[in-house]
């Protein structure tokens, strides 16, 4: 399968300024650009990032564009202006998106700060050079400026409405200092990316090209991102590498499929046979598993991953917690649902304060109808007590039904 092919089946083309065979029929440079408003990305943006990998991995020149200068003043969003940077704020999430994409990626990449350039030009000279080959009567027409000038009460500025002009000079100076010929970008950078298209063939007579990949929707079709409140960092600090596991693990059947197909690297044949796989015993959660590891292998790396699991089967009864080392205890302690108490303490009051009950009396009436169990038992009566025998490396699994399930530690 050539790697067009690939992309097709994997449903990871949204928009293309030209065939996909012929763009990628030649080896392209490429940069993506991404603006540091945070000190991180999140899993909205990975697959825009793994888009990269996948050209890089096909032999495509890379280039991270960091957006030093439009990061101080940011893209128009659905609602709102976005407030300006701070330039140490901007300076240091600049770095961190650096590392940060060195690590996933697996390799060096050129990175470079539009700061370099933007923050030289002269007005005159850019409204003359560049802001000539732009049209009021096309830029208003744009999906998201359009949306806000119809509606009163989000108007929008012209530091806004200017940045599809820098986000295509950004492309003009990238072709004429590197050579890039191809920028990438999630759908919803579709017209500024074609800024850049139009105009490189107008100032230099050359053909360049854009392709965007559609934005990464839930299973709500709520888009994420930081902005819509749901963000899943790929920062560690931010996520714990336990809580990005669980939130691929969480994912339910009906976007596991895409999501393989966007975020790991296994082949679209083997993902369509894992799903049909997984559809014949949906209890089993394989094809959720398979993309928890992967795509938590790809961002905290394979160790991570495997100390996630190993919390998540034992949080699940799927592994004794005392089959848990030190290490993954801690993690246990730290990201996973759990509450402090003492031996002797009633199981009625244990589950209060682990938030699986409201009250002492709804924990009494779950315990009478055998709705409780403690380390994979029942608890049978209602005046039960924590005892120490029923605790593994200072731990215990007390449930409410099958899913709802907190640690407890004694």
């Amino acid at each position: 399968m050539t790697l067009a092919e690939d992309l097709k089946a994997r449903g990871l083309i949204e928009h293309t300024s030209a065939d996909i065979e012929e763009i990628l029929s030649k080896k392209r440079t490429v940069y993506l650009g991404v603006d540091p408003t945070a000190d991180s990305m999140q899993a909205g943006n990975l697959v825009v990032v793994l888009l990269m990998k996948r050209l890089a991995d096909a032999g495509h020149s890379i280039i991270l564009l960091v957006g030093g200068g439009t990061g101080m003043i940011g893209d128009p969003k659905e609602k709102g202006e976005r407030p300006l940077a701070d330039a140490r704020v901007v300076a240091k999430n600049k770095r961190a998106l650096k590392a940060q994409m060195q690590q996933i990626l697996g390799r060096r990449i050129r990175v470079v700060d539009n700061a370099d350039w933007l923050l030289k030009v002269k007005l005159v000279d850019f409204l003359r050079d560049i802001g000539k080959h732009f049209t009021v009567n096309e830029l208003v027409k744009r999906d998201i400026i359009k949306r806000r000038l119809e509606t009163p009460d989000e108007s929008i500025s012209y530091t806004e409405f200017a940045y599809s002009l820098l986000q295509g000079y950004d492309f003009l100076v990238l072709n004429k200092k590197y050579g890039v010929n191809l920028q990438l970008g999630a759908s919803d950078q579709w017209t500024n990316i074609l800024s850049g298209v139009e105009l490189i063939r107008r100032k230099e007579g050359k053909e360049a090209y854009a392709l965007t990949c559609p934005l990464v929707t839930d299973a709500n079709g709520k888009k994420f991102g930081k902005s819509e409140g749901n963000a899943v960092w790929l920062d560690a600090q931010k996520t714990s590498p336990y809580a990005f596991y669980q939130f691929w693990l969480n994912q339910p059947d009906e976007v596991v499929g895409t999501y393989l197909k966007f975020y790991t690297f296994m082949q679209p044949f083997e993902i369509d046979a894992l799903v049909e796989l997984h559809g014949r015993n949906p209890g089993k959660r394989e094809a959720q598993k398979m993309l928890a590891r992967l795509v938590t292998e790809i961002v905290h790396g394979k160790e991570a991953a495997e100390r996630s699991i190993a919390v998540s089967e034992a949080l699940f009864g799927e592994r004794s917690l005392s089959a848990l080392t030190p290490a993954e205890v801690e993690i246990v302690k730290r990201d996973a649902p759990s509450a402090s108490v003492t031996l002797g303490m009633p199981v009625v009051d244990a589950l209060v304060l682990a938030g699986l009950t409201t009250s002492k009396s709804e924990a009494r009436r779950l315990i009478e109808g055998n709705g409780i169990t403690l380390q994979g038992e029942k608890v049978a009566a209602a005046d039960a007590a924590l005892a120490a025998e029923q605790f593994e490396n200072g731990l215990a699994l007390l449930k409410r039904g099958k899913q709802a399930a907190v640690l407890v530690r004694s």
